[in-house]
């Protein structure tokens, strides 16, 4: 038989009678988020008309009657209850109280200030902030560098050449018959062995080099490459303190370079750019090509012939031997070419590529 529930005694007049219970689904019977319909209950057969019961208490339950038996009760689902607002309102309260003390602790400069909001913090960022700019500026430039560490190899290299001499020279370095030209070397070797282009001392009747310290010296010429438009000198007389450059390799495309020489004259000059190619072949006469040169937009004019292509570290990664000159100007253009260092070393005892 179903629960029932007792229901007081109203005053002054008869009991009521106790209403038949409903019956209860089973907790899996139906989902009551699916909007599908709940499915239907078996009819139960009709309970009997409960009997009469001394009026009970309020809170009272109705005990079953002795000797029957007690029906299962289904069990119900779990319902969740949201939190009585009486103990919201004084978390809330607590939270707001937390929060003004700490503000007014950090406003009268106490302990809990913001590590962020103290002044001495941020004098001390500010600091080292300066610092660090001060360290950078005081750096020398990249090109600065290259410039410095180039400079003691760094040769003037001057000719003369006798009337009706032929002159090689695809950029116009000592152009002419009976005139001085001037190009650029590069020292190499600890016994003072100096690395230019062939095109600057083909044909010359003598042949003189400047050192960095104020040396100078005749010089006779040691070996040739025509094929990559490299000699190799030798020096009569060196200088007191012989600084042989460091050689480098393994250039990119995008990489960057620097060009130093002495352009119509001007000793010591240096210019920076890219490398914008590599493997070029570029024809310097009707029957002569120089192949395998690297291409690079660094500004290069007569005078940097033979003079030391360097990458970032100072390291001497070609030698420049031409520049582009399609409308027979004689100066750049905007594109110059060196010899691969690899291979330039061929002509100077060293294995070439």
């Amino acid at each position: 038989m179903p629960w029932a529930r007792r229901t007081p005694p109203q005053p002054g007049g008869p009991a009521r009678q106790p209403e038949p219970s409903l019956p209860l689904l089973p907790p899996a019977a139906w989902d009551p988020f699916d909007d599908a319909a709940p499915p239907a209950t078996p009819a139960r057969p009709p309970a009997a008309p409960p009997q009469a019961a001394p009026p009970a208490s309020r809170h009272s339950v109705t005990e079953p009657p002795s000797g029957a038996t007690q029906p299962d009760r289904p069990s119900q689902p779990t319902r969740l209850s949201l939190p009585s607002p009486g103990w919201v309102l004084p978390s809330a309260a607590a939270v707001v109280l937390a929060v003004a003390s700490v503000v007014i602790a950090w406003r009268s400069g106490g302990p809990a200030a913001p590590p962020g909001e103290d002044p001495s913090v941020q004098l001390a960022v500010a600091a080292a902030v300066e610092q660090a700019f001060a360290a950078r500026d005081a750096r020398p430039a990249v090109a600065a560098t290259v410039y410095d560490t180039i400079l003691p190899s760094l040769v003037v290299v001057q000719t003369e050449r006798a009337p009706g001499a032929p002159a090689e020279v695809p950029e116009g370095d000592g152009e002419g018959e009976g005139r001085s030209g001037l190009g650029t070397g590069v020292v190499i070797n600890d016994d003072g062995t100096v690395l230019t282009a062939l095109h600057v001392v083909e044909g010359a009747v003598s042949v003189q080099l400047s050192f960095a310290d104020g040396t100078r010296s005749d010089a006779t010429v040691a070996s040739t490459d025509p094929a990559h438009d490299i000699a190799v000198l030798t020096p009569a007389t060196l200088p007191e303190v012989v600084v042989p450059a460091v050689l480098g390799g393994g250039l990119r495309v995008g990489d960057d370079v620097y060009a130093v020489g002495h352009p119509l004259g001007l000793v010591g000059s240096l210019s920076a750019g890219v490398v914008s190619a590599t493997d070029r072949d570029v024809p310097i006469s009707a029957d002569r090509t120089l192949e395998g040169l690297i291409q690079f937009d660094a500004a290069v004019n007569p005078g940097n012939s033979g003079g030391p292509l360097l990458n970032r570290a100072g390291q001497v990664v070609g030698v420049v031997t031409a520049l582009a000159n399609p409308a027979d100007v004689g100066f750049f253009v905007g594109i110059g070419f060196a010899v691969p260092i690899a291979t330039a070393g061929g002509a100077a005892g060293g294995p070439s590529q």
